[in-house]
C-alpha cells in the first residue's frame, strides 16, 4: 500500500469514545509526508488510573484541549489532500480493532463521517511472520524488529510514526 493515513489514539478511561490524544501520518507514494498531533478533551470527560498509567496523560494536560470533534473536522482535508478526486483515505492502525472503534464512536457523539476504509499493521504480521519467530506483535516488538524507531510508546505520535513504518514494510495494497 503506498498511500494512507496511520493513526493512533489514547483514551482517558475504558469507553471508546474517550480519546485524549490522537497522532497521525501521512504516507503518500510509500513515504511518510507529514504528521499531526493533538491532544483531545475527552468524552466523557474522566481519565482511569490504568489508562493513565500506560500513556501519562491526565486532566491537567486536556482541560483546555479542543474538542475530538474539532480536531477530527479541522484534519479533514488534511487527510485527503494528494489523492485523486472522490478517493477515500485508507487508514490504518496498529490492532486497528481498537483505534477504528475510538474513533467511529468519537465520530458517533460528534456527528462525523467516520473513516470506513481499514488497514491493520497487527493483523498484516500475524499474516506474514512466522509464528515463533516473534513472542509477540505488538507495536513495539516489531519495531524492535524490523529496526523502527520508537520513541515514547503510547505518545500517539510516535505510535502513528511507527505504525506508518511497519505499514510501508507490512501492508498489501488494498483493492
Amino acid at each position: 500500500m503506498k498511500d494512507f493515513i496511520a493513526i493512533d489514539v489514547e483514551t482517558a478511561n475504558f469507553e471508546a469514545s474517550s480519546i485524549c490524544a490522537i497522532g497521525a501520518a501521512k504516507v503518500r507514494d510509500g513515504i511518510i509526508t507529514d504528521s499531526r498531533y493533538s491532544l483531545v478533551r475527552p468524552e466523557p470527560d474522566r481519565y482511569e488510573r490504568r489508562c493513565i498509567a500506560v500513556h501519562g496523560i491526565t486532566d491537567d494536560d486536556t482541560w483546555n484541549a479542543p474538542s475530538f470533534g474539532t480536531v477530527w473536522a479541522g484534519w479533514q482535508d488534511w487527510f485527503s489532500e494528494g489523492l485523486g478526486e472522490g478517493e477515500e483515505p485508507v487508514f490504518v492502525a496498529h490492532n486497528a480493532m481498537f483505534d477504528s472503534r475510538c474513533i467511529r464512536e468519537a465520530c458517533g457523539i460528534y456527528r462525523l463521517d467516520a473513516p470506513e476504509r481499514w488497514g491493520c499493521t497487527l493483523k498484516a504480521a500475524r499474516k506474514s511472520i512466522p509464528k515463533g519467530m516473534l513472542a509477540s506483535k505488538s507495536l513495539d516488538s516489531l519495531c524492535a524488529f524490523f529496526g523502527i524507531p520508537l520513541n515514547r510508546h503510547h505518545c500517539a505520535l510516535d505510535d502513528a510514526l511507527a505504525c506508518a513504518r511497519l505499514g510501508i514494510i507490512l501492508l498489501e495494497p488494498v483493492v
